[in-house]
Parts: structure tokens; C-alpha cells; sequence
């Protein structure tokens, strides 16, 4: 842990009364400490840099109240610190059949999509401005120009659609993102909270668990299955996480083609996924 982190962990751990239980790691940008709380509860302080789609974490976490996601236990947004309920980081739905995992994720949705917060951005809002900026790869070569153009139009569909801000998202639910733990079989983590349509969701759960999808030599029919699973479980509407599917990818390209290399893997999974979910 950086000399800075490891200061305010100190302090933290100090001021809330927080016995460490084991060694920090790091995940992503956030440095977890497992630690018990005063009353002998197993808990984890994470100390995460600001960044924009993570800073509204601890009101999600906190409107959740442990339904469907690790619970609050105390927050410092100033310092970017939570504690939180301690859940298994060696045993996420990686362990899990694929498509097992994409019923548990599923099975999460209707407890975190409740009624949006007002102080989380706006999905409309982001696909107003995706509409303008995807522009930027109509002329190049990293996507297919009929995928670019039909993210654009769905962009500007969904900016003026009155269902896209209608739920509190988790906004970054994927296998790794969801942990087993002691209170529930399996719980959510990290969130990126927005509000937001429920179909936006499901994108994550397509260009994860790349290689499985790959290896079962019908890319197209493994990625609609997980698609499919999801879609029943949770009674979401198809052609709408159809749509969200082409969006979020074609912005992943966009994003990567503001790299100085950007990932050709990466990019190519991204087009592979929006060919697989076309009609």
C-alpha cells in the first residue's frame, strides 16, 4: 500500500475503533484492509481514489441496505473511505457455470433496481453525449460504420426515452463483482451507481468469461444464451438489452480509441459482441 494510503488506513482504523484482521490488498484502484469492528464484526475498509463513476458508492450502498449488495457500516466520502460488511474476495461467480452465474446476477436485479437517487448522473444524460462524441469513429477503422451508426441513433433514443432513468443501477455488475458471503450465498460489490435503465445492466455479463464463450465454437450461440438467461430471469425486455448491448460496446471502442494503442483484442471482442446480439 502506497505511504499515503497506509497513513489514513492507520488513522481510519484508529478513529473507528478497528482491530486489522489481515493483510491489505489491492483491488483495482481501492486498497482493502480486512478488519473487526468494535463489536468483533469481520468488516473491510476500502480506500479508494475518487473517481467520478464510483463517488455516489456508499448512497447506493446505503439505499440497499444489504439487500442485494454487502452492507454499509460506516462512510467518509470525504476520504474516499467505507467500511464495509466483509464478504469472500477468493470466491466470486467465476466458480460458478456460467449461466448459473447469470442467474444469480439476475436474481440480484430486482433488489438494487429500486427508485433512482437524485444525486446520480443520469443515464440519458451519458447517452446524449454518447450520441455526440461516437461520432468520432464513423471515419475511422476500429468499428464496423453500420455499428457506430446504429449506437448513435439508439444514443439519441434513449436521451429522450422517459424509461432510461427510471432505477437505482449498480452500473458495473459483473462475475468478479459479485461475492459470496456469510449473511446471503452471494452479494454485490463496487458499484457504479447511476440512474438508469435495468437493461443497461446486462452488457457486462457478454464481454466477461471471454475465453469460455470462445472456447465453446459457437461464439454467437453462448453469448445469446447468457443474453437469453438473463433476459427470463429477470422479465427484462430483449430488444432494450439488445440495444444497451450495442451501445455500451461501441462505446468501449470509443473509449479505447482514446488509448495511444488501443487494444485490437479488446476492440474486436467489443464488435464481436454487437454482431452476436444483432437481429
Amino acid at each position: 500500500m502506497e505511504p499515503d494510503l497506509r497513513r489514513l488506513a492507520t488513522d481510519l482504523v484508529q478513529e473507528w475503533r478497528l482491530v486489522v484482521d489481515g493483510p491489505a490488498v489491492a483491488r483495482g484502484p481501492a486498497h482493502l484492509v480486512p478488519v473487526r469492528t468494535g463489536a468483533g464484526e469481520p468488516a473491510v475498509l476500502k480506500i479508494a481514489p475518487a473517481r467520478r463513476e464510483a463517488r455516489h458508492e456508499h448512497l447506493a450502498l446505503r439505499a440497499w441496505e444489504g439487500q442485494g449488495a454487502v452492507r454499509l457500516v460506516r462512510a467518509d466520502p470525504r476520504r474516499s473511505a467505507l467500511l464495509l460488511e466483509r464478504a469472500d474476495p477468493g470466491h466470486d461467480l467465476h466458480a460458478l457455470d456460467v449461466t448459473e452465474a447469470c442467474e444469480v446476477v439476475a436474481g440480484l436485479y430486482p433488489q438494487l433496481h429500486r427508485p433512482p437517487l437524485p444525486q446520480l448522473d443520469r443515464l440519458s444524460e451519458h447517452a446524449a453525449r454518447w450520441a455526440e462524441e461516437l461520432a468520432a469513429l464513423r471515419n475511422g477503422a476500429l468499428a464496423p460504420r453500420r455499428f457506430v451508426d446504429q449506437a448513435i441513433g439508439l444514443c439519441t433514443d434513449f436521451a429522450a426515452d422517459p424509461g432510461t432513468d427510471v432505477a437505482l443501477l449498480h452500473g458495473d455488475l459483473h462475475f468478479a463483482n459479485v461475492l459470496a458471503a456469510a449473511r446471503e450465498p452471494w452479494l454485490a460489490i463496487d458499484p457504479h451507481p447511476l440512474a438508469g435503465d435495468p437493461a443497461y445492466e446486462v452488457a457486462p455479463l457478454l464481454w466477461n468469461r471471454w475465453d469460455e464463450a470462445v472456447a465453446t465454437r459457437d461464439l454467437r450461440g453462448a453469448l445469446l444464451e447468457r443474453l437469453y438467461t438473463v433476459v427470463d430471469a429477470a422479465g427484462l425486455e430483449e430488444d432494450r438489452v439488445r440495444d444497451w448491448v450495442t451501445v455500451r460496446e461501441m462505446v468501449n471502442v470509443l473509449w479505447a480509441s482514446r488509448d495511444g494503442e488501443p487494444d485490437r483484442d479488446w476492440i474486436t471482442r467489443c464488435t464481436t459482441v454487437v454482431k452476436a446480439v444483432q437481429r
